[in-house]
């Protein structure tokens, strides 16, 4: 049973999303917050599996929680839920330790999959985010892109950063491809090092930015 807690201040927001995740078997609402605040107050207690996170809420935004729940020693994995396609928002949002960004009027069924997909380690970032996002990517990693970066990935890295796009965890990965969940590890590694990037989640927007999913 995957653990959810919701930040969001509008009340027919939370309560429709709540709504909607009693339907799912698999997911239990565990706690609700209204503004920043609360949602600082209740989280690093309860350790729910993932947070839905508005960005835009009174006293204290979906920025600042995502701040200061990245003083944690192990922060609880969140999803920003937003109502505009919002470029700004978005790379703000990933910079800030951002899981997963899924627009409100998204479907129940994307909604339980971008859950999912973070609670097992994975990211959420599709459908691919706008190009208004996309000219935003350069911002992203401080270093820039080599050059003939597309030709140094290899045909499997380039089956696993797919993979990694869909928010997959090496072990789910492993899966589909029929290797060890340790080589899934090493391919990653290297998918890194040749993007120049920290972590699978600038590994997936830098591959964005160069066109390469």
């Amino acid at each position: 049973m995957i653990r959810v807690a919701l930040v969001e201040n509008e009340t027919l927001v939370r309560e429709g999303l709540r709504r909607v995740l009693e339907l799912d078997a698999g997911v239990r609402v565990e706690a609700e917050a209204r503004d920043g605040v609360e949602a600082l107050e209740l989280l690093p207690r309860l350790r729910p599996d993932v947070v839905l996170l508005d960005v835009r809420m009174p006293r204290l935004d979906g920025l600042a929680v995502l701040a200061g729940l990245a003083r944690e020693s192990t922060p609880v994995p969140c999803i920003v839920l937003t109502t505009f396609d919002d470029a700004d928002a978005f790379l703000a949002a990933v910079r800030a330790g951002a899981r997963g960004y899924l627009l409100k009027d998204a479907s129940s069924e994307e909604l339980g999959q971008a859950i999912r997909a973070v609670a097992s380690g994975g990211t959420w970032f599709k459908p691919a985010v706008s190009e208004a996002v996309l000219r935003g990517l350069s911002s992203v990693a401080p270093d820039p892109p080599r050059d003939g970066v597309a030709a140094d990935l290899t045909a499997r890295e380039l089956e696993v950063l797919r993979l990694l796009a869909g928010g997959y965890s090496n072990r789910e990965i492993g899966d589909a491809l029929g290797v060890a969940e340790r080589t899934v590890k090493n391919h990653v590694a290297s998918i890194l090092g040749k993007l120049w990037v920290r972590d699978r989640t600038r590994a997936v927007l830098k591959a964005l930015s160069l066109g390469l999913l």
